[in-house]
């Protein structure tokens, strides 16, 4: 039997559903390979020392990576997996810096369902969030998604 994909289609999101994602610990590991993964080697993200002097006391991750991991932890919770054909628009605000150490979590909840003029899909808008530890939003977010619809027989 081949694999069943776990994702919702366009038909089985409801306005107001909510996901919650797993938690998981920001590393310098983390940080460290994004900025050789996307070349940001800012100071705010790689010199300490410069950094205790900072407004931060310290380095903090890239707000960059905390996107994302927020669609690595929406992806592990499978909604997606196999419906989703584009994410159309990200809209981000960093409202809370993550320092190494911290363990953040993401809470999705669909605000928004729009028909498409194509019959074989429609867009639904997240509002997303990633919280810390102390359950401090350091992350607002809005996305739309292109989701398949259920074939009708």
């Amino acid at each position: 039997m081949p694999y069943q994909f776990r994702g919702r289609n366009f038909d089985q999101f409801s306005v107001g559903d909510e996901f919650e994602t797993a938690s998981r610990t920001v590393t310098e590991a983390d940080v460290a390979h994004f900025a050789g993964l996307s070349g940001d080697f800012n100071p705010l993200h790689t010199d300490e020392e410069y950094m205790k002097e900072g407004p931060f006391k310290g380095r903090i991750a890239h707000g960059m990576l905390l996107a994302s991991v927020a669609t690595g932890q929406a992806n592990q919770l499978g909604i997606f997996e196999g419906s989703s054909i584009a994410v159309l628009s990200i809209t981000l605000k960093f409202t809370g810096a993550v320092r190494f150490g911290d363990t953040v979590r993401t809470l999705l909840t669909c605000k928004e369902k729009k028909e498409s003029s194509k019959p074989d899909r429609g867009t639904a808008t997240f509002e997303v969030k990633m919280l810390n530890q102390r359950n401090e939003t350091v992350m607002e977010s809005q996305w739309v998604v292109l989701l398949k619809r259920a074939m009708k027989a």
